[in-house]
């Protein structure tokens, strides 16, 4: 096999294939499929992958690779083929998605072996001047003792399982065990230890021989699910994927993974591509989190990665989460996947007591409850819940001060006078200014009705900390935000305010959970601002004890809106029912494939012409975008999508090839169409 086919890191359309070169006869044995290598490309030396091996070529005068960068096989043939159908499926180029799906090279982190594992597994030597000890290898004494080590080892057996509140939950995790390949949809109950809930299903998957994959949105809820899988699986038996980790780190892990020391990852959205060996289940938890979508090019879901890798390697998927999609409802009405859902009676008995109240007109009746701008029964609730000595979650949608102000008088919103953003106040002695171009506007006149007086139209989580603080004088205030985010609060009398996805865990469950503001998420100019709303709402929700047990939870909100109904009852599936049926009603995602090309206008024109879009395929457009650009919109069947996003990777090589000027962003099922 003397040709590599290899792919090249260069991020051009026209480029998307594989390129053969010859391979020296001293890296025969080296260069081996899913390395690193170094290659002469238009004159220069670039990176790539090596592919794989052929005993011939169409081309008939070859290059010879320049050299291996590492004999180390970052690549496995089903990772290889997973970034090639994800870069179809997004329109995208397989460099791209191979950038995403394999972490840079650490080479000191190459020579060592990865943390927990013993060097002999891996095949590689121990780095130069390190001794093979059981301080650098834990599994080292189990090899010792005749105990298999690593993914070798069996995993604890999974006896008592919470998956028993859940119809079809104990079918699941049989069928995990049985090795099959079981398809769900996962509505969890509030106050769920989901990642209890996940770590039991990877044990199984496991035990039966397979690997698995568990992907979610943030590092907190990562800490969360890497505790869980230590004390379900034991130590050193699985490993994080995630950024913040620190590229050396990050690799180790990687290896560990590679290498097949270990079987089960958990991690980040680029944890999708984790080179398990055998994966048997895949993972996600809260598919809805903006955060799993990958805002480079050429921007991939992890949801859709995870159930394309499913899919091709017929592994097992678990698409998890308090709320739920309109894609996992998708996935439920099309038969692909089974829903696991708990009974009305069970619901009942572990959802803390959810009540709508509007604006109170017994709000002024209090003065604490004016002061902190709380109805009554809001107030009521936070009182009893501080009274017995319990935690109390204030969720506010925007962080800051004063993010929005308008005139006292008209009520008109107050702009910058140089830029037209939107002026903001920092704290209560501030001066005001703009969020956008940050000039200080203290002498601002209201263009409308020539009022210079200023009042909050939007109250951020500082402020509204500020006023609780002024309420509920000796009880202490803490705040969760991107300032600082919280992890965990004792079970005792204090009142959080967070922002949406900073709320701590409250050991025992907060007495009171208050949702404020929840105007300002449901007015948002988005497909998904329902859906949205709900999947933050349930978040918090979920934090509060059950009803049983003293748990309330207020919303600030009109009880009769659909959303907060699917609030009121605790059922998810209902309201993504309603939602995906308007979706398919009206052609919107995901009942349809959208596609939005953004760009400068001669430049969305110019690949307007050059592609061949089916005829079914809609174009819909064009609409301002930011920066003085354009947008349109494809819209396609769901039978067509694929004919359609080789349409525009295929008009994208097109101006490539010619080396056009501008680039148009092509972006398949973009989280923010409108």
């Amino acid at each position: 096999m003397p040709v590599a086919r290899v792919c090249v890191d260069v991020p051009l359309p026209h480029l998307d294939r594989l390129f053969d070169y010859l391979v020296p006869a001293e890296l025969h044995e080296s260069a081996r499929p899913g390395t690193r290598v170094k290659v002469r490309f238009a004159g220069q030396l670039v990176d790539g992958w090596l592919i794989e091996r052929a005993a011939e070529s169409a081309v008939p005068k070859l290059a010879y690779l320049e050299r291996l960068v590492s004999p180390e096989r970052v690549l496995t043939p089903e990772i290889a083929g997973l970034a090639r159908a994800v870069a179809d499926r997004y329109a995208g180029s397989l460099a791209d998605v191979l950038r995403l799906a394999v972490p840079p090279r650490h080479a000191r982190a190459e020579q060592s072996p990865p943390a927990g594992s013993d060097p002999a597994a891996t095949g590689q030597p121990p780095a130069e001047g390190q001794p093979r000890d059981a301080d650098q290898a834990p599994d080292a004494d189990r090899a010792r003792s005749g105990e298999p080590a690593g993914a070798d080892a069996p995993a604890p057996p999974v006896t008592d399982t919470g998956w028993s509140d859940y119809h079809a939950g104990e079918g699941f995790l049989r069928a995990l065990r049985d090795g099959k390949a079981p398809r769900a949809v996962w509505s969890a109950l509030a106050g769920e230890d989901w990642p209890a809930r996940i770590a039991e299903a990877a044990a199984v998957t496991l035990a039966a021989g397979k690997g698995v994959v568990a992907v979610v949105p943030d590092a907190r809820d990562l800490d969360r699910l890497d505790a869980a899988l230590t004390q379900a699986l034991g130590k050193d038996r699985h490993v994080t994927l995630a950024a913040g980790l620190g590229p050396a780190k990050r690799y180790r892990a990687f290896l560990a993974a590679s290498r097949g020391i270990v079987k089960v990852v958990a991690g980040t959205r680029a944890a999708a591509f984790a080179p398990v060996a055998d994966v048997g289940l895949v993972v996600i938890w809260d598919d809805g989190d903006d955060l799993h979508a990958e805002p480079r090019a050429p921007y991939p879901h992890a949801r859709e990665v995870l159930l394309t890798r499913a899919q091709r390697a017929g592994a097992a998927a678990l698409v998890a989460g308090y709320a739920r999609t309109a894609e996992a409802q998708l996935l439920v009405e099309t038969g692909w996947a089974h829903e696991v859902a708990a009974d009305r009676a069970t619901v009942r008995r572990r959802t803390p007591a959810i009540t709508p109240t509007g604006d109170d007109p017994q709000l002024a009746r209090d003065p604490g409850a004016a002061t902190a701008r709380l109805p009554s029964l809001a107030w009521d609730a936070a009182r009893a819940a501080l009274k017995a000595d319990t935690p109390v979650l204030v969720q506010v949608p925007r962080r800051g001060y004063l993010p929005s102000v308008s005139c006292a008088t008209c009520r008109a919103p107050a702009r910058c006078g140089t830029c037209q953003g939107p002026l903001a106040l920092r704290s209560s002695h501030a001066v005001p200014a703009c969020r956008w171009c940050g000039r200080v506007a203290g002498d601002h006149v209201c263009p409308h009705c020539g009022g210079r007086g200023l009042r909050a139209a939007v109250t951020g989580a500082r402020r509204t900390a500020e006023e609780l603080g002024r309420a509920f004088p000796e009880i202490p205030v803490r705040t969760s935000g991107r300032d600082e985010v919280l992890t965990e609060v004792p079970a005792a009398a204090a009142v959080v305010v967070a922002t949406p996805g900073a709320e701590p865990v409250a050991t025992g469950g907060y007495g009171a959970v208050l949702l404020l503001d929840t105007w300002a998420l449901l007015t948002r100019a988005d497909l998904r601002a329902g859906e949205e709303a709900l999947r933050r709402w349930m978040t918090a929700a979920a934090l509060a004890r059950p009803g049983g047990a003293g748990g309330r939870v207020v919303i600030v909100a009109d009880g009769g809106v659909p959303v907060v109904q699917a609030l009121l009852r605790w059922d998810p599936g209902w309201y993504a029912a309603r939602e995906l049926a308007e979706r398919r009603e009206l052609g919107f995602p995901p009942a349809a494939r959208m596609t939005s090309l953004t760009g400068p206008a001669p430049a969305v024109a110019d690949l307007l012409q050059a592609v061949h879009l089916p005829p079914e395929a809609e174009l819909l457009g064009p609409v301002p975008a930011d920066q003085d650009q354009e947008r349109y919109l494809v819209r396609a069947t769901r039978g067509r999508a694929a004919e359609v996003a080789a349409a525009l990777h295929a008009a994208s090589g097109v101006r490539s090839a010619r080396k056009a000027p501008d680039a148009v962003r092509v972006q398949v099922d973009a989280t923010d169409l409108f």
